[in-house]
């Protein structure tokens, strides 16, 4: 049988390899692909022909987003079974037990909880009406610092731009439509990005905490170095680029609804559970912070 490029297969034995994705066309003696359970295997066809899959059945949210990694890293895929093994065995009561409570949940939690406090939609528009640029500052200032997911250097660069009346007024009105706006994400997510260009406060951290910590049940944050590494252990494409940039958070936004909907036996609750699950996942590098 022949096979081409982009075809969704599975193995005729191997239930759990799950689906795949044939990488390249088939030259009659093998043919190599991506399966979402057991990563990228080379296939000899005298010994085994798998079935193409077409329909429903061919869906699959990481082989749309496939990234095969090629980086000087060593990453190797690592199936979704095998991450949460991995989170298991740091977290043996999963989301729910008194470590990961102790260690990811409660920190964060309360300064979602400080977030809505001082930067709630009705308390938030008053301040605009008001023209009280200066207290919506502080109060983001210090929503930042309640946790430490966005690097003291980088909070610091954001409180040295935000000394000038004009930087306060820019920030908080892109701040506020960034967060309760009604135009589309994407460019509510420009306009903030572009005011934290102009102020040299654009990382990613900083763009993405605000969204996160107020609405932790739909949006992701962003940690270059994680975000980067469990994508990659996942085969799951995010087009990371360290300038601020819409693909890159659609496709972060869409991996993080990934992991969440594959850990779901795990029960996550929002997108906290879901960041600190992708910490987790990469053996050897989490140490409970």
């Amino acid at each position: 049988m022949e096979y081409k490029k982009g075809d969704r297969v599975k193995h005729p034995t191997k239930e759990d390899w799950g689906l795949g994705e044939v990488l390249e066309n088939s030259n009659g003696a093998t043919v190599r692909v991506f399966f979402v359970g057991a990563g990228e295997k080379t296939l000899s066809l005298q010994y085994v022909q798998p079935i193409k899959v077409e329909g429903n059945e061919a869906n699959s949210a990481v082989l749309d987003n496939l990234k095969i990694s090629k980086s000087a890293s060593g990453i190797k895929y690592q199936s979704l079974p095998q991450s949460i093994q991995f989170f298991l065995e740091e977290f043996p009561e999963g989301f729910y037990g008194d470590k990961f409570k102790e260690h990811e949940r409660d920190y964060k939690e309360k300064a979602h909880a400080l977030a809505l406090e001082l930067l709630g939609k009705e308390d938030f528009s008053g301040l605009l009406e008001s023209e009280d640029y200066f207290e919506i500052v502080k109060r983001a200032l210090k929503v930042a610092n309640a946790t430490n997911l966005i690097f003291p250097n980088q909070k610091m660069s954001l409180k040295d731009g935000l000394q000038s009346s004009k930087a306060q007024k820019n920030f908080c009105r892109a701040l506020y439509s960034l967060l309760y706006g009604e135009e589309e994400l994407e460019k509510r997510f420009a306009d903030f990005a572009k005011v934290l260009e102009d102020i040299d406060a654009a990382k990613w951290t900083t763009a993405a905490y605000f969204l996160f910590i107020i609405h932790p049940d739909k949006y992701m944050f962003v940690k270059p170095t994680i975000t980067q590494y469990s994508s990659e252990l996942c085969g799951y494409e995010v087009n990371y680029k360290p300038q601020l940039n819409w693909l890159t958070y659609k496709s972060v936004l869409g991996f993080s609804e990934y992991i969440k909907s594959e850990i779901s036996e795990l029960k996550p609750r929002d997108m906290i559970d879901v960041q600190s699950f992708m910490w987790c996942i990469a053996p050897g590098t989490y140490h409970g912070a």
